[in-house]
């Protein structure tokens, strides 16, 4: 079942580094209270989630907390140490969680996975952008073709906000 407005978002474990290294954190735990954009990416590094898609929200995150908006997170299927490094490279500073989604737990529990097996990629994230309140999904747009950023954008976002 793929998740839907009205939905609660999954409860699975994910990874985010500390300042001690990659920690655990539930999915409730770090997206369930307040108001949260979510924003997934099929993976760091590539072109249109580098060059397009975590810069938006980076760039427009102040934006985003004026309206409202507790926790800016990006999850993708990757390790704490890629998100990290992927996040440094961008500037994201606290402005948002990077939330690793190594075995695609997030990304099966939604019903948002996408095959990536024919580049090399196995199972990834859909690309997609969610508003949450309080654990429940108000917002969710999915991209239909996974290379662009249009209904996930930071742009998108802020006028459904």
């Amino acid at each position: 079942m793929t998740l839907s407005v009205g939905d609660p978002i999954p409860d699975v474990t994910l990874t985010t580094m500390t300042g001690d290294g990659p920690a655990p954190i539930a999915s409730k735990a770090a997206l369930g209270t307040g108001t949260v954009v979510l924003f997934a990416v099929p993976g760091a590094f590539t072109p249109a989630c580098s060059d397009h898609h975590l810069p938006g929200y980076v760039l427009r995150a102040d934006e985003l907390r004026a309206k409202g908006v507790d926790t800016i997170a990006c999850i993708a299927v990757n390790d704490a140490f890629v998100l990290n490094a992927w996040g440094e490279s961008a500037g994201v500073d606290d402005k948002i969680v990077m939330l690793g989604d190594g075995n695609a737990s997030f990304a099966a529990a939604a019903g948002l996975e996408l095959d990536g097996t024919a580049f090399g990629l196995g199972t990834r994230s859909q690309r997609y952008a969610a508003i949450i309140k309080d654990g429940v999904v108000t917002h969710l747009q999915v991209e239909p073709d996974p290379l662009a950023v249009t209904v996930s954008s930071v742009e998108t976002v802020l006028d459904a906000l």
